[in-house]
């Protein structure tokens, strides 16, 4: 490893497992990884490590360090002691400036999206969401405020019409891992050409936000155009999914909805209105035309196939709720 930078690795996901072991396959020297701590989980609470952890258990790599706070003295001397030059930093939480500046060569974060568009904590999400055409990935120095510090590179990819944020999560994650070695390469030996993202702002190329999604965010509006719709729930799956409620007489059930097609076409229907016309199809009218639901998980069920779903229950009287905005 000689003539190679002394990494210090951050991330906790499995996104961020994917540039880790891109940097660890090339037998880059990673000094040390900082995940989070484990945190309880299931109906068991028992502790469960971060997909971080767990590769660092796997492969060996050593310390891992799992840091409460991250203004923790203790910590920040851990980190000072490792003598890093180069810091990457993926799908971690907001470092303080005494973490990100100790890096000899500077501290950068990868990011699943074209900055200065999608900053936040939802950029898959919400490019979907908004049905966006293409998004990318961006690797950037940290600075004092979030996602806005100089981008070193980007990689720019298309999204598909019927493509959902997993399997789009997945592209990124790949053509993340191939662009945090290329910047570790370039910061080594100093040839990054870096970008203001200011200096990337037009008319047509604006700020755009992509705050955390919550679960009170994912309810659909039945009363929007199907496009819309569909977008909104390909946006939310397979995680959190788009939920609706199905409003009976003396009965409600909570689904999440995952998978999707929709249709144009001009109606008298009201939005909400569930069509059953079909043995195994599940449609609903909206404002547009209809949104089939493909696939769905009822609360405390297995996801299933709307033919599934039907099979086990009677949908007669049944309605969408359409008091909620997507």
């Amino acid at each position: 490893m000689k003539n190679q930078p002394r990494i210090l690795f951050m991330g906790t996901p499995g996104f961020a497992v994917a540039s880790l072991k891109a940097l660890h396959n090339s037998n880059h020297n990673i000094v040390g990884i900082v995940t989070s701590p484990d945190k309880p989980a299931g109906r068991g609470r028992k502790l469960r490590r971060s997909a971080v952890a767990e590769y660092a258990d796997k492969t060996g790599l050593s310390p891992l360090l799992q840091p409460g706070n991250l203004k923790d003295p203790g910590f920040i001397r851990s980190i000072t002691d490792l003598k890093p030059d180069i810091a990457v930093v993926v799908a971690f939480r907001m470092l303080p400036e005494s973490v990100w500046e100790i890096s000899a060569k500077g501290t950068f974060n990868l990011h699943a999206s074209l900055l200065p568009r999608y900053r936040g904590a939802a950029p898959i999400n919400h490019a979907i969401i908004n049905g966006e055409t293409k998004t990318g990935v961006t690797t950037f120095l940290l600075d004092k405020e979030i996602d806005t510090g100089k981008i070193i590179l980007s990689e720019e990819t298309s999204i598909g019409p019927d493509e959902t944020a997993g399997i789009l999560h997945d592209r990124l994650m790949e053509m993340g891992a191939s662009l945090v070695k290329e910047t570790v390469r370039l910061l080594w030996s100093d040839s990054a050409q870096l970008t203001d993202q200011t200096k990337l702002l037009t008319e047509n190329n604006v700020i755009k936000s992509a705050p955390k999604i919550f679960p009170s965010d994912c309810f659909i509006n039945w009363g929007g155009s199907s496009e819309r719709i569909h977008n909104f729930i390909r946006g939310l799956s397979p995680r959190p999914g788009a939920r609706a409620l199905l409003k009976g007489q003396k009965k409600e059930i909570l689904i999440k909805i995952t998978a999707s097609a929709y249709e144009i076409s001009l109606h008298q229907i009201k939005p909400g209105t569930i069509i059953l016309s079909e043995k195994n199809s599940l449609k609903v009218a909206v404002e547009d035309g209809y949104i089939n639901i493909l696939m769905l998980q009822p609360e405390g069920k297995n996801l299933m196939t709307a033919a599934e779903f039907l099979r086990g229950i009677n949908l007669d009287g049944f309605e969408m709720t359409i008091d909620l905005q997507v």
